[in-house]
């Protein structure tokens, strides 16, 4: 993966794509501000051969293309090559960042870094038990890394044949294997492949320290290199003929890959990136593409989009819009022994549930070691995942969002007349209340056990379930309730409740209404759930709430200040009161989420809204806001 600095909502302008809500702005939800192209005169000729040609055919079978994926649901995702034998050290000296950039973090030379590969010999790699392992956990596609930025080839490729499996010890091809065990199993099989970042090739971006190239870390000629030294162009479209798209044509004859997965398109002109997806569209039209290989600020040329690398929460995508996430184990893709950082397997059964009921994908990477083995701290998430998913997977596998408000003890998938509510914070008290539903039920259960729920009521609140009938699964206890027809809530989701029974509930600034000039989303990674660019008093943030009963709760703030001197006055508009408080602007900068208590306030019952307003800014911009939080002990 590529180390970003901010993630947007990624919106589509695409006509032929409008019933799948992708709208335009597409650089409001980019993973990454720098990950698309500013189109030029140079490209117009390639977007009008695209949009009133091959694209515009391509486009008509997006939406048939994509549902397999999408049935799909959950995926392994798995970074795997040369770099895994060295977990991220080299020479006796950590690197830095993830493990799969190695090569350019510690400016390793081409050549030896091919010496290197010989010595890569799996001895441990079994193909079945990797699709196992992911078929246990629920997952029903699996991706893997044909070729990295290290553009190394992780298959006998006749294209750069010197750099590929064929230079190490490993004589088989681990490649086919997968696709094999994958067919077998019944996943969908595909492959991520660097089409813009190659450290080998002599005339392809990246590699600024063997070659006088663009793209590196130099910034030789500029981010947009290719604008600034047109005359440089040819070199990359030579390393685009010569290599990426006959690799990527090599890969889908060899194997016929259901899914193509790419990344950096800002590394190549968008001209470059249109010619190797209408190749992959001419050679076989059925292949589903990811969002990170052709796209402007305002149209994205792929079949989904692609959101934040490593999220904690999801920002809001347009309403029926095909979206994937790729969490990872720990803090980096490739496999790092220096990297102790693993979540808890509780993490990843939350964060797939909070995806489903948003209508998202999940793509979850492990980074296996170089002899073909599973780091045993991923495999134990991917265990605790089978368990829980042995009992529970109906609820998180090809379902959709429910429309009912958000609550505060977690979230709701649905599939047809049946809700699960994905309990992450058990209530105290005698019942759990799911605020706006007053559909008619018709029984409810918990879903691991089957064991039937009694007692429960309804009012003009909500649904209320007792709480002694409910598990105590602390990663996501499922209760199913079965409507008695499949109905529709009559309050959106743009409402949330505030309960006084969970401890702490939260107000994400990502599912604020934004009021004035459109503030930017941060890209979910922890403390990056916030919203930025606010730039003047006219803009403020909203939340429409509804309190299930009157209660008194403390109330804070977070936000993150990554720049120095900046800060200011705002004020918080709650309950019929404003709370004024400020940021110093001499307080230190940190990239870390920062915790301000505002005192107490008495929250009456029932609908409300919540402002968070400026009164004064220091500095370009107020500093970055995660959220309100509302406590009651």
């Amino acid at each position: 993966m590529i180390n970003t600095r901010y993630c947007l909502v990624l919106m589509l302008s695409a006509a032929a794509m409008v019933s799948v809500g992708q709208v335009k702005n597409a650089n409001r939800g980019n993973e990454a501000a720098a990950m698309f192209n500013d189109p030029t005169a140079r490209d117009s000729l390639a977007i009008s051969a695209a949009e009133t040609g091959w694209w515009k055919q391509s486009a008509t079978g997006q939406k048939r293309r994509v549902q397999k994926w999408k049935k799909a649901t959950f995926g392994m995702f798995v970074h795997w090559g040369v770099y895994s034998q060295y977990g991220n050290v080299w020479k006796g000296k950590k690197g830095g960042g993830y493990a799969e950039h190695l090569m350019r973090v510690m400016q390793i030379p081409r050549q030896e870094y091919l010496d290197s590969a010989a010595r890569f010999n799996p001895e441990k790699f079994n193909a079945e038990e990797w699709v196992i392992l992911a078929k246990n956990a629920g997952m029903k596609y699996f991706m893997i890394t044909a070729k990295h930025h290290d553009g190394f080839a992780m298959y006998p490729s006749q294209y750069a044949s010197v750099y590929s499996i064929k230079s190490t010890a490993l004589k088989e091809d681990p490649l086919m294997q997968l696709a094999q065990a994958c067919h077998k199993h019944g996943l969908l099989f595909g492959f991520y492949y660097s089409h813009a970042f190659d450290w080998e090739h002599p005339d392809a971006p990246g590699n600024d320290w063997d070659y006088n190239n663009p793209g590196g870390d130099k910034l030789l000629g500029g981010v947009n290199w290719f604008d600034s030294h047109p005359e440089w162009l040819p070199k990359a479209k030579r390393y685009v003929d010569e290599k990426a798209i006959p690799q990527i044509k090599e890969l889908i004859h060899r194997y016929h890959p259901d899914l193509l997965w790419f990344d950096t398109p800002h590394k190549l002109p968008l001209s470059e990136n249109l010619r190797i997806l209408q190749a992959i569209r001419d050679t076989d039209p059925a292949i589903v593409v990811n969002g990170r290989l052709a796209r402007t600020g305002d149209r994205n040329y792929g079949d989904y989009l692609n959101t934040a690398d490593r999220p904690e929460e999801f920002y809001p995508v347009p309403a029926g819009a095909y979206w994937e996430a790729i969490p990872t184990t720990n803090d980096s893709y490739g496999y790092s022994s220096t990297d102790k950082n693993h979540k808890p397997t509780a993490h990843f059964i939350q964060l797939l549930a909070k995806a489903t009921a948003m209508g998202g994908n999940i793509l979850m990477n492990i980074g296996p070691k170089g002899d073909g083995s599973i780091d045993a701290a991923d495999a134990i998430i991917l265990e605790g995942i089978a368990t829980w998913m042995a009992k529970n997977k109906e609820s998180v596998i090809d379902v959709t969002p429910s429309s009912l408000p958000r609550q505060q003890w977690g979230v709701i998938t649905k599939r047809n007349s049946t809700l699960y509510l994905h309990v992450f914070k058990k209530p105290k008290g005698e019942k759990l209340t799911v605020g706006g539903l007053t559909m008619a039920v018709k029984s409810i259960s918990l879903l691991s056990s089957k064991r039937r729920i009694k007692g429960y009521s309804s009012d003009t609140t909500g649904l209320h379930i007792p709480l002694d009938q409910i598990g105590d699964d602390l990663a996501d206890e499922v209760i199913a309730v079965q409507l008695k027809r499949d109905s529709i809530a009559p309050e959106s989701n743009d409402l949330i409740y505030v309960d006084a029974q969970v401890t702490e509930n939260r107000l994400l600034s990502f599912y604020a209404k934004q009021y004035g000039e459109p503030m930017k989303f941060g890209d979910g990674k922890r403390d990056r759930y916030y919203v930025s660019g606010w730039r003047n008093s006219n803009q403020y943030l909203g939340w429409d709430i509804n309190a299930l009963k009157p209660a008194r709760f403390k109330v804070s703030v977070r936000y993150v200040k990554d720049v120095e001197n900046t800060g200011g006055e705002m004020v918080l508009k709650i309950a019929g009161k404003e709370i004024s408080f400020a940021i110093d602007p001499a307080s230190p900068k940190s990239r870390l989420g920062n915790s301000l208590m505002l005192g107490q306030i008495d929250l009456p019952v029932g609908k409300q809204s919540v402002e968070l307003h400026v009164k004064n800014i220091v500095g370009a911009e107020a500093v970055k806001f995660l959220e309100v939080v509302l406590t009651h002990d």
